[in-house]
């Protein structure tokens, strides 16, 4: 499903999750009701994607059915790419999204706060040092006020044990917020986007990898007959939807072990003596309708709910998955009680304003049950009664305020006749129409949507290492509460109706719109509808590389798009640096509906060292068009637009090279670097590794190996003895970091160990030593200073071997503070003939960030030779 960011009616509390096939049918019924009268919470609290306990999750949701929530403090954009080279914001869109995936199959909902994630930390200080820590645990606290859990589990210990500073952090603050989010003078409701006080009763801390420490232990691998799979075999799914990071695994069959340590607790609840005769997670809380008997409300309400156990115990005389008509009027029956009872109660939520109850306390958790309970039922009833409701498009893309027809079409294939009562039946506008059996009824209206479907999150530049909100609404014009609050805050295009089943009207919620294609190959496929800019305009690239002060000439390409409904006229006009020039500067083109056109501007002229713009607009009705959008589509997750705007910097780089080099790049994972080679006028040829067997590597200068090539690649590691005989008969090879795969014998020429956890510089501006000055690597073609180590982003270097064979001779020493210094940043060897250098150096991320003093010393280390192999004392480094 793609990123949304529009809504067509106010939605419910939560907005259905996505319905994927194979929530339909007997299954996805008893499922929802077994979920009928459990009313109880928890949120889990980690830093990052793939933290959250997948198997606790799927026990806790889909075993015992409780309303069960990650909460990941980032959304991993700051992490490294197994499937594609998105990095930065389109990896953090593409695990939002396997976050997402995930959900869907495990039964847990999902929020995230607006931390970024910089990359990888060693401590809780130094990942305060780039969030605000008020900030980060405001959201916190904001989304367990919205969400009110009676139970938080936190992933992490916030001690040094948990590793990277950001699991730290997620520990620290998992705690602080379960203490503080009942303290409305600390955080007053105008803090927590007007959300009062809610105050967790248990908080407990994983303890999965210390069995010893728990107080409390759960059977994950339960069978679940309705899935067919144990709750260990389902979480297996869910983790493997994490493919950007490598997670999938067997699934585990057999019984096993989670577990969990209780921490605190809070009034009425007091600490069992000992903790150890804790039987459940939910003892002294309680989890169905009866622990809600105490709130007052009027009388009509209380009237409702009192008649809700004899409701849900005539649904589960009635329950058949085989005969699921006879389940519908008990289940009509008990919506129709919750739709009383939420009706007597003052702060339910269903609007823009109020994307969940604002309420406090007992009223709070009330309003938030019986949306989650209405939620459930209705679904119940949906697929008990065989209906099957959906909203299509005729095209995918669809301009911003331009008009498209939408078709609502509700099938009955159930055994009892049922109404639809169109969209705006709750406004009194009702036009009942009869579904009988065995047909269908359609609803055509015509939608014209003002706002891009785009993630919130990247609408505006980041505060530091914070994401920004918008002042008053994001993109949408929904409230900022709803995008900090709302479940996912990914929001699919809806469209809200009425039904009646059984005599009882309640509203259900289409969602994704959805543009039906029919693939010869794979069948139906459904494309979510995505609102797009009237006319796009965008650059192949937001970063390149030029040699400075030399002569330029290049195509500038710039992809432009209408996804108007009628025909355009547009006018493209490219703003270039002093320096360059090109023969039109200036393109008129006429757009048929849907049509695209590559243009192409030759700019020739030389730049002097530095950073340069390049920008293009479209002009099209009067309106200035200033960004294109990317598509990342993945099979595992929806599909996405990241948007950019059209403009590049070019960085002008006074970088000198042999005459004549020609280079082999063998790609690895998450890896652009090798076009930022040919943008400073390298032959770049790109090598498939399995073609490494017959492959004539004696007419490269150098062959250039990708970062975590070897642990990604079986082909490179079967075909690594052809790289190491070029290096023997005089060439220069050179590998770019990897894992602990580098260690396996035969994999490097001479061995090296690597410490767990791996040693790192995480911090991207720690001081550099030069262990030799002399070194041809550091004085040719480009002499190399401290000047080249400034503006690099990130990190430094990563996963640097410990300890080393004594034939590498080593050029620089880093380290973290703090720490002891590492020289295995740059690791050189004599092999044969030739020169072998293995770096860990962050070069793909620092080329693609157009670092100029990085190219400087890549381009060195391509144009190595033998001579760089020897060794030389240690010399200080001279600017």
């Amino acid at each position: 499903m793609r990123i949304r960011s529009f809504v067509l009616v106010a939605a419910l509390l939560v907005a259905p999750r996505f319905l994927a096939a194979q929530e339909r049918g007997a299954a996805a019924l008893g499922e929802a009701v077994e979920g009928l009268g459990v009313t109880t919470r928890v949120l889990m609290i980690g830093a990052h994607p793939d933290d959250e306990d997948t198997q606790l999750i799927t026990w806790l949701a889909r075993g015992r059915h409780v309303e069960t929530a990650y909460l990941s403090l980032t959304r991993g954009d700051g992490g490294q790419n197994l499937i594609g080279n998105e990095l930065g914001a389109g990896l953090g869109m593409i695990r939002t999204e396997e976050l997402l995936a995930a959900r869907r199959i495990d039964g847990g909902r999902q929020y995230f706060t607006r931390a970024f994630d910089f990359g990888f930390s060693k401590t809780a200080d130094e990942t305060l040092k780039h969030w605000a820590r008020d900030s980060v645990l405001r959201d916190v606290i904001s989304i367990i006020r919205a969400y009110r859990p009676q139970v938080i589990v936190s992933v992490w210990s916030g001690t040094p044990r948990d590793g990277h500073g950001h699991h730290q952090v997620a520990g620290i603050l998992a705690r602080e917020a379960f203490d503080l989010a009942g303290d409305t003078v600390r955080y007053p409701r105008a803090v927590t986007n007007g959300l009062g006080a809610w105050t967790p009763l248990k908080f407990y801390r994983a303890s999965r990898f210390n069995p010893a420490g728990a107080t409390l232990a759960m059977n994950v691998g339960e069978y679940d007959p309705l899935a067919g799979k144990t709750y260990a075999e389902l979480a297996s799914d869910s983790r493997s939807q994490h493919r950007s990071q490598g997670q999938g695994s067997l699934e585990p069959r057999g019984s096993r072990m989670d577990y969990v340590h209780l921490e605190a607790v809070h009034a009425p609840l007091a600490m069992p003596a000992p903790a150890a005769q804790e039987q459940s997670m939910f003892d002294g809380v309680g989890t169905g309708i009866e622990r809600l008997a105490g709130v007052r409300v009027a009388s009509v309400a209380r009237a409702a709910l009192d008649s809700m156990p004899a409701a849900l115990h005539d649904v589960a005389q009635h329950e058949s998955l085989l005969r699921p008509w006879t389940m519908v009027p008990g289940l009509a029956r008990y919506v129709a009680l919750l739709e009383r009872a939420r009706a007597g109660v003052g702060c339910m939520s269903g609007t823009a304003e109020a994307p969940v109850p604002m309420c406090d306390g007992a009223m709070g958790d009330l309003a938030t049950t019986l949306d989650e309970q209405l939620r459930r039922a209705t679904r119940a009833l949906v697929l008990a009664s065989g209906l099957e409701v959906e909203a299509t498009v005729p095209r995918e893309l669809v301009a911003a305020n331009d008009s498209v027809p939408v078709t609502v079409a509700v099938y009955n294939q159930g055994h009892a006749p049922v109404a639809y009562l169109g969209r705006d039946w709750q406004a009194g506008a009702t036009a009942d129409r009869p579904v009988p059996v065995d047909s269908a009824v359609q609803d055509q209206f015509t939608w014209r949507p003002t706002a891009v479907s785009q993630s919130w999150w990247l609408v505006n530049p980041r505060q530091g290492d914070m994401f920004r909100l918008r002042p008053a609404s994001d993109v949408s014009g929904r409230p900022v509460a709803q995008m900090l609050v709302g479940e996912d805050r990914v929001y699919g295009s809806s469209v809200q109706v009425g039904l009646e089943v059984a005599g009882v009207r309640f509203a259900t919620t289409v969602e994704p719109i959805v543009h039906r294609v029919g693939d010869p190959a794979r069948g139906e496929v459904r494309r979510p509808v995505a609102v797009v800019p009237a006319i796009t305009v965008l650059l192949d690239h937001d970063v390149e590389y030029a040699r400075a002060n030399a002569p330029l000439d290049r195509e500038i390409r710039v992809h432009v798009q209408s996804s108007a409904s009628a025909d355009r006229a547009a006018e493209v006009r490219l703003t270039l640096p002093e320096g360059l020039r090109t023969d039109s500067a200036v393109r008129r083109l006429a757009l048929r509906p849907g049509a695209s056109v590559d243009l192409s501007f030759r700019v020739r002229g030389t730049l002097r060292a530095g950073a340069h713009g390049i920008s293009v607009v479209a002009v099209s009705n009067g309106e200035t068009f200033t960004q294109g959008f990317t598509p990342i589509e993945y099979e595992h997750i929806r599909p996405l637009e990241l948007y950019r705007t059209a403009a590049m910097t070019v960085q002008a780089v006074d970088v000198s090279y042999p005459a004549g080099m020609s280079i082999a790049y063998i790609p690895g994972v998450g890896d652009n670097v090798e076009p930022m080679l040919e943008q400073l006028g390298l032959r770049v040829t790109t090598l498939d590794a399995a073609a490494l067997a017959h492959a004539d590597l004696s007419r490269y200068s150098a062959v250039v190996v990708g970062t975590r090539a070897f642990g990604a690649n079986e082909a490179l590691v079967a075909n690594n003895a052809r790289l190491l005989q070029y290096a023997r008969a005089g060439g220069t090879l050179v590998e770019q970091y990897g894992q602990y795969e580098m260690t396996q014998p035969g994999i490097m020429p001479y061995p090296v160990t690597l410490a767990r956890p791996a040693d790192r510089v995480t911090e991207e501006d720690a001081a550099v030593e030069v262990l030799d000055a002399s070194s041809p690597l550091l004085n040719a073609p480009n002499r190399i200073g401290a000047a080249d180590f400034d503006g690099w982003v990130q990190e430094r270097s990563l996963y640097m071997p410990r300890t080393f064979d004594p034939r590498y001779h080593t050029l620089l020493s880093m380290h973290d503070t703090g720490e002891a210094p590492n020289d295995a940043a740059i690791l050189v060897a004599a092999v044969g003939k030739g020169t072998y250098i293995y770096t860990t150096l962050s070069f793909f991320r620092q080329l693609p960030a157009g670092n100029p003093g990085a190219a400087r010393l890549f381009v060195n280390l391509l144009a190595a030779t033998p001579r760089a192999a020897a060794t030389a004392p240690r010399e200080p480094l001279k600017p």
